[in-house]
């Protein structure tokens, strides 16, 4: 009988994958453990080798199909063999049961609280086959976070010329996670600004010392440093929110979430326990993450794990934004365009180099006094740099 193979579990929770190539074609030979196919998840885009030598009998998915863990990709057969009588009949969503396969078992009870079967119903989501991740199998909000809604079919066109692209990939878990945030959280975004002079300048006198260390210094280790600093007293905005239990869960550590603009879309790797680490170590960790995050090498639990965001969409020219909560954290903290500026300083006009800064906050967490009270300490951190050490442990 040909071999029936399947894509197998790429490990690190991976669930499905988009088949962006085959490298193989019907009737090739290949050879035990020689690379078939060209897959992409939402890390990285890796190579799937066959499990034995024979000869591809079957390629049965096209190029571009999302393909879940356990279904047929291909059927190889060694010299001599036959074609199997049928090989299993298979959709865009899987293998298809056949007629002579016996009656499915009945449903098992469904456990879930009425927030999930309310989010459920909003998604038009059938909990019917969903493994619970919550007490005694129970369906958390997360659970459905990998179950694709029904959705409208779109609109026609015709107006004018249009191109269509396929949702994959990085671009794809962009629009999970962030339509997710928004629909999970009551975001309010507060704005502020700071003189980040002094913090200019100490930047500019230690940028050869810091490259000597083969390191370049930007201003994120430093907004990292004043961010963490801030929430030691202003600890609900380093939380997430417990919604089937109704508690929320106040962070005791700082693992931060460093939004990272790539070729194929925004990662946020997470630098962990940045009060433990000085500037010249996080200045080469947020380096190091990045550099892996462009080139798709970062591992799935370097990007897990935050308590709290930071993006620096002032890189790219942005000035005050809203950015979207990187769920399931309850604050995102986001730095615009350094410009220099007339201000007021020591009771006379002066040109400052003035940073703005956005946070977006989960509103049934915190309240905008406390918000804006960590704002302030934010900007008071930035504005005397020295603070940073003072008070640094």
């Amino acid at each position: 009988m040909p071999f029936d193979f399947k894509l197998p579990d790429l490990g690190e929770g991976i669930t499905e994958a988009e088949l962006r190539r085959w490298l193989v074609k019907e009737g090739d030979r290949v050879r035990e453990h020689q690379p078939v196919a060209e897959v992409e998840t939402d890390k990285a885009v890796v190579e799937v080798p066959a499990p034995r030598a024979g000869t591809v009998q079957q390629l049965a998915r096209r190029e571009g199909e999302m393909v879940r863990v356990g279904t047929t990709l291909l059927l190889i057969a060694e010299e001599g063999e036959t074609p199997a009588a049928r090989p299993k009949s298979v959709g865009i969503v899987g293998e298809l049961p056949e007629a002579a396969e016996p009656p499915a078992t009945p449903a098992r009870e469904i456990l879930a609280p009425p927030l999930v079967r309310k989010l459920a119903r909003e998604r038009q989501i059938d909990l019917t086959g969903i493994k619970g991740s919550g007490p005694r199998g129970s369906i958390t909000p997360e659970d459905l976070e990998n179950v694709p809604a029904a959705l409208p079919a779109p609109a026609g066109g015709g107006f004018g010329p249009e191109e269509r692209l396929p949702l994959r990939g990085v671009r794809r878990a962009i629009a999970r996670n962030v339509i997710a945030s928004q629909r999970l959280t009551a975001f309010v975004t507060g704005t502020e600004e700071a003189d980040i002079t002094e913090l200019w300048e100490l930047r500019e006198r230690e940028q050869v010392t810091v490259e000597e260390h083969g390191t370049h210094l930007t201003f994120l280790p430093f907004f990292i440093k004043a961010a963490q600093h801030a929430l030691r007293e202003h600890p609900n905005l380093n939380a997430s929110l417990d919604d089937a239990g109704e508690a929320i869960v106040i962070k005791r550590y700082y693992n931060f979430g460093i939004a990272v603009e790539t070729p194929d879309g925004l990662m946020v790797p997470v630098v962990r326990d940045v009060d433990r680490k000085s500037i010249l170590e996080l200045a080469a960790e947020i380096q190091e993450l990045g550099r892996k995050a462009r080139e798709r090498t970062i591992a799935r639990d370097e990007l897990r794990g935050s308590s709290f965001t930071l993006t620096n969409y002032g890189h790219f020219g942005g000035v005050f934004a809203t950015p979207i909560i990187n769920w399931p954290d309850v604050a995102i903290l986001g730095f615009g365009r350094i410009a220099a500026k007339p201000w007021v300083h020591r009771g006379a006009i002066a040109i400052r180099k003035i940073l703005p800064l956005s946070l977006t906050f989960d509103h049934r967490i915190t309240d905008g006094a406390d918000a804006a009270l960590f704002l302030a300490k934010v900007v008071r951190y930035l504005e005397d740099p020295a603070l940073l050490f003072i008070e640094s442990v």
